[in-house]
């Protein structure tokens, strides 16, 4: 799987190099490890911004923005919380220069355990694109839910290459 990753995160910081594009994540179950797939990758400043690692409930809303009201009800294992995730970070990494900023957020169940009703293994995966990458010329925010299976690390592991393969496959499309 890390063979997978890094194969991966080399052709999207070539990609995002070639159009002009940053990367930015905000992480809460993988906690630094979509950063650490990109940083691996030699050169990657030109083009991974950072990532804010918002584990706690109350980070996500007080760093990010996300709706506190939607934490207090849904929790923040919830598509909605992926996708404020994924456009707040997009948001907080932009600044003069960097117009094309993508924001990638992870947010879900590692285990072992489930989260009161959240099974392990549950993930919400967001992936903020700015407009140059949606076909229809607008910004747009993609969310998955996935259904990880493994020990906590393989959760991680998998909503790591789950971003990845996401964010591949929308980077070629915008290009056709």
């Amino acid at each position: 799987m890390q063979r997978r990753c890094d194969a991966l995160a080399a052709v999207i910081l070539a990609r995002c190099k070639l159009l002009g594009a940053k990367i930015a994540a905000a992480e809460s179950l993988t906690g630094g490890l979509l950063a650490d797939a990109f940083v691996r990758v030699p050169g990657a400043s030109a083009v991974f911004l950072g990532s804010a690692v918002t584990y706690d409930i109350a980070a996500k809303a007080s760093m990010l923005g996300v709706d506190a009201e939607l934490l207090r009800l849904e929790g923040a294992v919830h598509p909605e919380v992926a996708r404020q995730m994924a456009q707040a970070t997009a948001d907080l990494y932009r600044q003069p220069g960097y117009d094309a900023v993508i924001g990638l957020s992870t947010t879900g169940v590692a285990g072992p355990g489930p989260d009161g009703d959240k099974p392990a293994g549950l993930v919400y995966i967001g992936l903020a694109l700015p407009a140059a990458f949606s076909a229809s010329g607008q910004p747009q925010i993609v969310v998955r839910e996935l259904h990880c299976r493994g020990s906590r690390e393989e959760v991680r592991r998998q909503s790591v290459l789950r971003v990845l393969e996401g964010l591949s496959e929308l980077t070629v499309n915008s290009q056709e």
